[in-house]
């Protein structure tokens, strides 16, 4: 599945967690680091006003749909791709990276959650080793000379994975950035992930998640934060369903 941004086109490459597992696990083997995003609407519509947004996105190695609207608009082109959620994808990658003695750095969110997070993961993943985590001030800017430190310490930890959990669209442009300083280490782009681990915030129910209401149920919870954000997400659909039935059109011609 493409997405036609400006002058720059996104591509979810991969498209089911076989893909991604198996891409990971190449990468931790070959010792080259890699940076992944998970694209859903509200990436697409800030990607449309931030050019430093873009760019990040460009350097991303991994891209995969991170909410239903995406996985729709996939089948709608003719090119279908699983649902991947930054925060389902913490778990089996942490799986991965135990079962081949690969070290894990956390990063954002706040220390509280981190050493939350870090006891949750090591409970939960037998043999896994949280050898770093780090939590940014306020106002941290994700290209910095502070940024390229922390990336310094991420490396000289030993971890060859490192979850990030800034938001959009810092923590892409930090991956994007850590690529180039720690180019050993996979970044993986993972939003409140942590959180819901520590506690700190709840995700929908699964029942509500099952249906696809995970965007309602959010909304509801926090309308002052995510009312407007969710609106914006829902104006961009018509012309992005209208984009994938061209890419189906088009793919349907060539044939």
């Amino acid at each position: 599945m493409e997405f036609d941004i400006e002058d720059q086109t996104i591509a979810v490459n991969v498209p089911t967690w076989a893909t991604l597992e198996a891409r990971v696990r190449e990468r931790f083997a070959q010792r080259r680091g890699f940076a992944l995003a998970t694209i859903n609407l509200d990436h697409l519509v800030k990607l449309r006003d931030d050019v430093a947004f873009r760019v990040a996105y460009a350097a991303q190695d991994f891209v995969v749909a991170d909410g239903n609207p995406i996985v729709w608009l996939s089948r709608l082109a003719g090119r279908p791709v699983a649902l991947i959620p930054g925060s389902e994808a913490i778990l089996p990658l942490a799986r991965v990276a135990a079962n081949q003695g690969v070290k894990v750095a956390l990063f954002g969110a706040s220390e509280p959650v981190l050493d939350a997070a870090k006891t949750y993961l090591e409970a939960e993943v037998r043999d896994l080793d949280v050898v770093c985590a780090i939590a940014p001030a306020m106002g941290f800017d994700p290209e910095s000379e502070l940024a390229e430190a922390m990336l310094g310490e991420i490396a000289d930890s030993g971890a060859r994975l490192c979850f990030v959990a800034l938001g959009a669209p810092k923590q892409e442009r930090f991956a994007a950035y850590g690529r180039k300083v720690a180019p050993e280490v996979g970044f993986v782009s993972i939003g409140a992930g942590l959180d819901f681990f520590a506690g700190t915030q709840q995700r929908a129910p699964a029942w509500v998640r099952k249906i696809a209401m995970e965007w309602l149920w959010r909304a509801a919870s926090n309308p002052k934060r995510l009312g407007l954000r969710y609106l914006k997400c829902l104006a961009i659909l018509p012309v992005e369903a209208a984009r994938a039935v061209m890419l189906r059109l088009r793919a349907a011609h060539r044939e």
